[in-house]
């Protein structure tokens, strides 16, 4: 099964605090999995991660305590066991990754710690709203990280919650799974979709040569 999903892929931008959507000048597929490696490894990139596979029958207690992961529901081995890969694949493939941003809840911090990552932090722009006005805003701040340039030489790395994802980028990302990553590239303050890729699938990315 391709690692890859085939689709016509499109741009977007967020310039003076609107968002705007960027057709490409022209439609194309996404990469094979060795063009895909290689541009990683050039760094440039945000790959945007919806946080590993977690416990079905757990339930996030409101009002939420990000500090009471008794009240949250939390990764599943296997989620466990998949971030810890992730960060493993990403270091043999020779992907260098920067600046690493994760909600709040315990899950979304938990993927990044597995993965290994060390320049971590918590932020609310990526955690899910408590209430129907913060929607917005959290949609506007996903965009905005999606857009900001990495360090040079690097790739960003956000992890946050198919909620958030789906407010910012709109429906066609309805079907995110657990653990799913969209990869954008930075373009003059715009970012456009390279790919999306299943959590189990980033060690063929490994071994593309």
């Amino acid at each position: 099964m391709p690692v890859l999903r085939r689709r016509l892929l499109t741009g977007a931008a967020l310039a003076g605090g609107l968002l705007a959507l960027v057709p490409l000048l022209a439609q194309f597929q996404a990469p094979d999995d060795k063009a895909l490696a290689t541009a990683l490894r050039s760094g440039g990139h945000v790959i945007l991660v919806r946080h590993g596979a977690t416990i079905a029958e757990q339930d996030d207690a409101e009002p939420y305590d990000f500090d009471d992961i008794t009240k949250q529901r939390n990764l599943s081995d296997k989620g466990k066991s998949l971030a810890q890969d992730f960060g493993a694949v990403l270091r043999q493939a020779g992907v260098p990754v920067g600046k690493v941003y994760t909600s709040k809840f315990h899950r979304a911090y938990e993927t990044a710690t597995l993965a290994g990552f060390t320049d971590i932090e918590k932020t609310a722009d990526l955690t899910m709203a408590a209430k129907p006005d913060e929607i917005d805003g959290r949609a506007a701040a996903l965009r905005a990280l999606l857009s900001a340039a990495p360090k040079p030489g690097t790739n960003t790395v956000l992890i946050t919650h198919k909620p958030n994802i789906v407010d910012a980028l709109g429906e066609e990302w309805s079907d995110v799974r657990e653990g799913e990553a969209s990869i954008f590239r930075t373009q003059g303050g715009r970012y456009v979709l390279v790919a999306r890729i299943q959590m189990a699938d980033w060690p063929r990315i490994a071994v593309a040569r």
